[in-house]
């Protein structure tokens, strides 16, 4: 038999299935997988089956449901002061995943050079090496995760497609200051490039940060896609509901790749969601001041335990260094032994990086985005173990 692609077929299981897996074995606490327990807000769980029952649910328009690309204009407008054409500047994809692949495939030819910054969310490489694309990595290094401007600068160059970084970012909880993507903005204007920002955790950002979107700077209005999700922003991750918002040029080639990958995605998430991103900003700074309890609740028992906490800014999660504890193994082998023994699982950091041997190994990561009763089991197991 002929060999499949060979870059797919070679791919691992991903990290979150591997670990998932042997936390049920276990009887673990998985606080590896990013999920919220939460059931998501009702009013957008009621308008989705409302509309199960007596909706169309047949084929919607394969640019996604008119009411749904609406809210996600006026969502723009109204969080970020974008002017944006519902009609043809917003596609609607079956999840965030989905929407990254449409990008990259939609405008990366063959050779094309795209940027990436690690640590970096585990789709990201496959797609762009999929697509034909040669990636140029950039390196934030703990603690501060500072942008290194000299190293980004070097990546750049004529033969830059487009720079692809996520903001707030998984794994590390960085969130991007507008000095940092003013920065960023300027090599793309200088090297004609696209920037395709992950922004799916939009509305999870702590200690009075406030989201940014590159596309709001100016000159790249017109040179940037823009990823949300509904999946994150009302704890629905199950839905797999996205938005690409792109100017007319750029969105021609990522709707023509959505059409042959997905084509649509079932209505009545759709027209949930529309609900969701009409809800008050009562509900977005809720979302943000609860996870940030959930946060501070986590890291301040696993800073107490005795790990060291490294900041986290927004996203579900927080990275933690074991080291103080005495444990002198790589990251995969800490977060293997904490499900068997301690029955708690993380994620090991090392897994969002190219080459993961040449990564830091002694990382850790945290989901916080569970029912408190579930933080406080874990918290209590671990606490016991390194006590013991």
């Amino acid at each position: 038999m002929k060999i499949a692609n060979s870059l797919m077929s070679g791919l691992g299981t991903t990290v979150f299935e591997v670990m998932s897996a042997l936390a049920r074995q276990h009887q673990s606490v998985n606080l590896g997988q990013g999920f919220p327990d939460d059931k998501g807000p009702e009013a957008v769980r009621r308008a989705a089956a409302d509309y199960l029952m007596d909706g169309h649910n047949q084929y919607p328009p394969m640019m996604g449901l008119p009411e749904l690309r609406q809210a996600v204009a006026a969502h723009a407008k109204r969080f970020q002061g974008l002017e944006v054409d519902w009609q043809s500047e917003v596609l609607v994809t079956s999840g965030a995943t989905e929407a990254l692949g449409d990008c990259l495939f939609g405008l990366i030819e063959p050779g094309d050079e795209v940027v990436l910054i690690e640590p970096l969310y585990d789709s990201y490489l496959p797609i762009v090496r999929r697509a034909g694309g040669i990636p140029k990595l950039v390196r934030l290094e703990p603690p501060t995760w500072s942008l290194p401007r000299e190293a980004l600068a070097a990546a750049f160059s004529d033969r830059t497609k487009l720079i692809l970084f996520n903001t707030p970012m998984n794994p590390c909880s960085k969130v991007f200051d507008r000095e940092e993507l003013e920065f960023i903005a300027a090599l793309c204007r200088k090297h004609d490039a696209y920037a395709v920002c992950d922004e799916v955790y939009e509305h999870i950002i702590f200690d009075d940060r406030r989201h940014l979107s590159i596309m709001a700077l100016p000159g790249m209005r017109e040179r940037t896609a823009r990823i949300g999700s509904a999946g994150k922003s009302f704890s629905v991750t199950g839905w797999k509901v996205g938005y690409v918002t792109a100017p007319v040029e750029m969105m021609k080639a990522i709707a023509k790749t959505h059409q042959f990958m997905t084509f649509t995605t079932p209505p009545n998430l759709q027209w949930g969601a529309a609900a969701g991103l009409r809800l008050d900003d009562g509900y977005y700074s809720g979302l943000a001041g609860d996870m940030q309890r959930k946060r501070d609740r986590l890291a301040g028992a696993l800073a107490a335990i005795g790990f060291d906490v490294l900041p986290a800014h927004g996203t579900y999660f927080v990275t933690t260094d074991f080291r103080p504890l005495g444990f002198n193994g790589t990251d995969e082998d800490f977060c293997r032994y904490i499900t068997v023994e301690a029955g708690v699982t993380a994620v090991p950091v090392s897994a969002f990086y190219d080459q993961p041997e040449a990564a830091p190994r002694h990382f850790a990561r945290f989901c916080f985005c569970k029912h408190d009763e579930t933080l406080d089991t874990a918290i209590a197991r671990l606490s016991a173990h390194f006590k013991a």
